[in-house]
């Protein structure tokens, strides 16, 4: 059921969706609490809850998106789709790349991409590292590339900064712990040829925008697993 308040709360943030959307949304959410019966997909079970932490939490990446420019966009980590498929329903315009290793979570995007008629969206079932890495077509490709739980800062820039072009961003949305993260963050920044350029408080907390300055050094990102072991 889609909350009544939700509407207002978009036009607050500046958000105006077009006639259609919210239902797909509301498709989208019933889809994924359905499935998460099946496995993991995520920790919240309560639909209104899930409207508040999932479809609101994404869409506060809309405003960013356009002020970026950002036609070709990458998801890394979408796991449930989140939050590549609400970008996509409201994005129609733009291209999404949902990146997701795991099977099953990648065949259910694929199940909710064909549902819903995404026709800008695709999966890629793959490791962040390993499309990033200089003989592969995705490095550098992207204009914004996004990412929501999938890890400390200093870990998530290894694996979705190589992705973006030279003047793209990453949009990296964080909780309180924003402001640490990004100081433990300073040396991976610097070896990235990346900085902080703002970050953006929002109703569910917090947008770390990261500007890609220069072509990302070939030795980056490391091999699979490696980001995640030693930091940089």
């Amino acid at each position: 059921m889609i909350p009544p308040d939700i509407e207002p709360r978009l036009s607050a943030l500046g958000i105006e969706l077009e006639p259609g959307d919210l239902p797909r949304l509301d498709a989208f959410l019933t889809m994924l609490l359905a499935r998460n019966q099946e496995f993991n997909l995520t920790a919240i079970r309560d639909e209104s809850q899930a409207w508040e932490r999932h479809i609101l939490d994404s869409l506060t990446l809309l405003g960013p998106l356009a002020s970026a420019g950002a036609a070709a966009i990458a998801d890394v980590g979408s796991g449930g789709g989140l939050p590549g498929i609400p970008l996509a329903i409201c994005m129609p315009a733009a291209t999404f790349t949902l990146i997701e290793t795991t099977g099953k979570k990648a065949n259910f995007l694929r199940e909710a991409i064909d549902s819903l008629r995404l026709t800008s969206a695709r999966v890629v079932q793959e490791r962040a590292e390993t499309l990033g890495q200089e003989h592969h077509d995705f490095r550098e490709h992207f204009d914004a590339v996004i990412a929501r739980a999938v890890g400390p800062l200093r870990v998530l820039l290894e694996l979705t900064v190589p992705l973006a072009k030279v003047g793209g961003v990453v949009l990296a949305v964080k909780g309180e712990k924003a402001d640490a993260e990004l100081l433990e963050a300073k040396p991976a920044l610097h070896k990235l040829h990346s900085a902080h350029v703002q970050t953006i408080p929002t109703p569910t907390g917090r947008i770390v925008v990261i500007e890609k300055q220069r072509k990302t050094p070939r030795i980056y990102p490391r091999t699979p697993g490696e980001p995640k072991r030693r930091p940089l």
